[in-house]
């Protein structure tokens, strides 16, 4: 149990070093010697409120990191493991377009997809700090004690409805301004056109959206599973320090 509860902690850390700021050290650095000391079981350990305050920290600072890499050029549309493309519903009509010589314009609907993603993902910094300010003891213990990707769901379940709603009108209006659903009535119309080929209608607002989530969540994630699996990725001389062997 001490092990999963110390690979989670390193989850949280991982983040804290690879982006926190300098001015930032100092408090990290307490809040780090804090929870090391509880998980470790130091002589000197924290309260339980003070674990709760450093894991809100941590997680903020963390959840900042991965608003922050998927809200800017390139976050999505750079990214293979949650750039969005066509639905899988629209596989034969993108092949069919793409040997007419449509590749391009299906190439630019794509991009377009991913842009407003990117634009819309910033806009989460803000839930996800409401979501930590709101966290409980029993919720970081929780945390601390859960499954492989026991903070990204914590997240999931607080903030995905309130995502979705503040993300959809930014999206709309990113993809009015791109021109995306243009380029997807021009698709459709050239789909069309084409023999043995049957194109499907989409939501594009509501599936852009979804996905924007989708990749958002599968970030956390990923970083979350690869920690808590190989706690040892990115131990450091001050995290072996803290926690010891």
């Amino acid at each position: 149990m001490r092990y999963a509860k110390t690979a989670f902690i390193l989850f949280l850390l991982s983040s804290l070093f690879s982006h926190v700021a300098e001015a930032q050290l100092p408090k990290a650095l307490d809040v780090i010697k804090k929870i090391g000391e509880q998980t470790t079981g130091s002589s000197t350990s924290a309260s339980g409120s003070e674990i709760t305050q450093g894991l809100k920290e941590a997680l903020r600072i963390g959840t900042e990191n991965a608003v922050a890499n998927t809200g800017r050029p390139d976050g999505f549309l750079g990214n293979a493991l949650i750039k969005i493309l066509l639905p899988k519903k629209f596989q034969a009509v993108e092949k069919g377009l793409r040997f007419a010589g449509q590749g391009a314009k299906v190439d630019e609907f794509i991009t377009s997809m991913n842009r407003a993603a990117e634009q819309a993902t910033p806009k989460a910094k803000s839930i996800f700090v409401n979501a930590i300010t709101s966290m409980t003891i029993d919720d970081a213990k929780g945390l601390l004690n859960g499954g492989d990707t026991a903070a990204t769901e914590f997240f999931k379940a607080k903030t995905s409805d309130k995502l979705y709603q503040t993300f959809r009108p930014v999206i709309d209006n990113s993809m009015n301004k791109l021109g995306t659903v243009q380029r997807y009535n021009a698709l459709l119309g050239q789909a069309n056109k084409l023999p043995l080929v049957k194109a499907q209608s989409l939501d594009v607002g509501d599936y852009v959206t979804n996905k924007s989530l989708d990749g958002l969540f599968l970030m956390v994630a990923e970083e979350e599973k690869k920690i808590r699996t190989n706690p040892t990725a990115r131990v450091t001389d001050l995290l072996k320090n803290v926690f010891g062997k």
